[in-house]
């Protein structure tokens, strides 16, 4: 067979496109695009959703090359330190482009999810207009458009079943933007503002949620009251997911008892969110629906430990808990007393200001000793012990993901001095599905050689404030075969460690690097070196020969044309 002619697909086309239907996860989709020829063709052919973890790494015009049939895209923008404001406000990331392109390319287009991108009101106009069959629009920490473009969304997209809008940064917000949705509109299955802070038109909220039969999730921000709360129930018994908004007001005993029973009334609800402002008093009354509840998201509400207790209590189902430090550690024992099935755990900081202890290798330990079916962790704390880690590792082996941050940077093992090396190596050698890892307290050499040794399956790892020497970030590049994304803050590493990787950053994702000891001779060897990546640095003193920020990323699409003054791509 010649080199030029393709080999045939080994099952008929109509078989393959049906067989097709039944793989939906994205990387199952990529591995059969890479079979042969022919089935890259049908599988581009029959793709209905596509994935891009950084909108910098194709452009649009590819995108819509290949696949000519799409009907949800899955879009991310800035690096993640972003949320953490690292990354300047007018880094880039503008979705225009690829709405622009889409316009032209998807006419069925029924779905976009997009975050960390700038999001102008002209984009939002844009998809309003010009996708009849639009339903569902997710965007999550993002920025850039104001309640006019959302009204463009809400007056124009006549089928929309799901709209999301978390972490967004919103200028000119009013709420005049629920206002938009047509009278006939009932189609909403979705509805999220919970991160919203405007004042809500509550009429045509009630007005929308009435007439919106199917919907399931409704998630509502600070603005709106209990009493509100309890009239927007009556009319909405089949959510299964519910962001209550403010949870506090003062209540006759009628009221009280009203809005429990309207919470009574909700039979499938399994997850609760919201509590802006909470009342110790007003919490019983969704008592009722505890019992069914999977998830219970408190992240918002600087409760006690006490009022935890007897929350928990009626919580035996929970799957998924996230929570303030308020709770201490007294907070985490009822947890473990009750919640026998937990999978998911979350422990937020608050600002202290003098009061509370916040959380500490107690607890930690509890947790780990009282839900053994734990998969994934994020542990805001005050102090830790390697002894508590280990414990954590081999009570819980099911870990996917652990996270730790000990609130002190370059914090040691408070009962022995000693760092905390050896607490990582053992989560690192128990847990043998981990797949994202977050470091943090004072870690040597040590703990880097434990995860280039025991981190194969690691995808993800977030470092800050640690480490000792270029050695440590060397053993990580070289073991961890899986890695995708790395992202490093306020760390020794320098040049030496760097370029360690060159052989590793065409096979990841991204790098990311701030606060460093990263030099530019170094970033520029390595952009000569591997010309398919993208090296961007953003340098505050250009006599300074140390960069502030580097990011590394791989692209077909070359050096991006939007780079701000600041970032200089070598």
């Amino acid at each position: 067979m010649k080199e030029s002619e393709e080999m045939p697909s080994p099952l008929p086309d109509d078989v393959l496109e049906h067989a097709l239907k039944f793989v939906t996860s994205h990387k199952d989709r990529n591995a059969v695009s890479l079979v042969c020829k022919a089935w890259h063709k049908m599988e581009a052919y029959c793709r209905q959703c596509v994935f891009i973890g950084n909108c910098y790494a194709v452009s649009p015009e590819r995108l819509v090359e290949r696949f000519p049939n799409i009907r949800c895209v899955i879009l991310k923008g800035k690096p993640r330190f972003a949320d953490f404001d690292l990354v300047p406000r007018d880094w880039g990331a503008h979705v225009l482009p690829w709405i622009t392109a889409f316009a032209n390319a998807y006419p069925f287009l029924e779905e976009l999810r997009l975050k960390r991108m700038i999001v102008s009101d002209e984009s939002l106009l844009l998809i309003g207009h010009s996708f009849p069959l639009f339903k569902s629009l997710v965007l999550t920490s993002c920025d850039g458009f104001s309640s006019l473009g959302l009204a463009m969304i809400t007056g124009n997209c006549k089928h929309l079943t799901h709209l999301d809008l978390t972490e967004n940064t919103v200028v000119h917000e009013s709420g005049s933007w629920l206002s938009g949705f047509p009278e006939t509109c009932s189609s909403l299955v979705s509805l999220n503002f919970e991160n919203l802070q405007s004042e809500v038109n509550f009429e045509a909220l009630e007005k929308l949620v009435s007439r919106c039969s199917a919907m399931r999730i409704l998630k509502l921000n600070r603005s709106v009251s209990l009493s509100q709360l309890q009239s927007l129930l009556l009319n909405a018994v089949q959510l299964t997911e519910l962001g209550t908004g403010s949870f506090f007001q003062e209540l006759t005993s009628e009221e009280h008892v009203r809005l429990q029973s309207s919470f009574s009334n909700l039979k499938e609800l399994q997850s609760l969110s919201g509590f802006w402002e909470v009342s110790a008093t007003q919490l019983p009354v969704i008592y009722p629906v505890c019992s069914n509840l999977l998830s219970l998201n408190l992240s918002y509400s600087p409760i006690s430990d006490l009022e935890l207790s007897e929350l928990v209590s009626h919580c035996h189902r929970l799957q998924r808990l996230w929570l303030m430090d308020s709770v201490e550690d007294k907070g985490l024992f009822a947890v473990a007393s009750v919640c026998k099935d937990l999978r998911d755990l979350r422990v937020y900081p608050i600002n202290r200001g003098g009061q509370g202890q916040g959380v500490s290798e107690k607890g930690l330990m509890s947790i780990s000793e009282g839900c053994p079916n734990l998969s994934s962790i994020l542990y805001f704390c005050v102090q830790m012990t390697n002894a508590a880690m280990v414990v954590m590792a081999k009570n819980c082996p099911r870990l996917v993901s652990f996270r730790l941050c000990i609130l002190e940077p370059y914090k040691q093992d408070h009962t022995t001095g000693e760092p905390m090396d050896d607490g990582f190596g053992a989560i690192l050698k128990h847990c043998k599905d981990l797949r994202r890892l977050a470091l943090s307290g004072l870690l040597t050499d040590k703990a880097f050689e434990y995860i280039g040794m025991y981190g194969k399956r690691l995808e993800r790892l977030s470092v800050a404030f640690a480490g000792e020497s270029d050695i440590g970030l060397q053993h990580v590049l070289r073991g961890c075969t899986n890695m995708r994304k790395l992202e490093i803050r306020d760390s020794p590493f320098g040049d030496m460690a760097l370029l360690s990787g060159v052989h590793r950053y065409e096979s990841m994702r991204s790098l990311w690097m701030s606060s460093c000891s990263v030099t530019l001779q170094g970033c520029t060897w390595l952009a000569r070196q591997k010309p398919r990546l993208n090296v961007e640095v953003i340098r505050k003193n250009e006599r300074d020969s140390l960069i502030e920020s580097l990011y590394v990323y791989r692209s077909v699409l070359g050096p991006r044309k939007d780079t701000p003054p600041f970032v200089v791509t070598l």
